[in-house]
């Protein structure tokens, strides 16, 4: 279970850097390497999700 709840934890962490990438592409005069870091690292997150996913179902 606790599996579980980690996979959950980086889905909602993951979609939190989804609206703070929105927001900051919405702004006028935005860093885009601030938002070039923030797409990395939920790109990150979303490898880590899906390698956790597989292996919950191989257990």
């Amino acid at each position: 279970m606790a599996l579980v709840a980690h996979i959950a934890e980086l889905a909602e962490k993951h979609k939190l850097l989804e609206r703070r990438i929105e927001e900051a592409v919405s702004r006028p005069g935005s860093d885009d390497l601030e938002i070039h870091r923030m797409k990395l690292e939920k790109l990150k997150l979303k490898d880590e999700i899906a390698r956790l996913s597989g292996s919950e179902t191989r257990h």
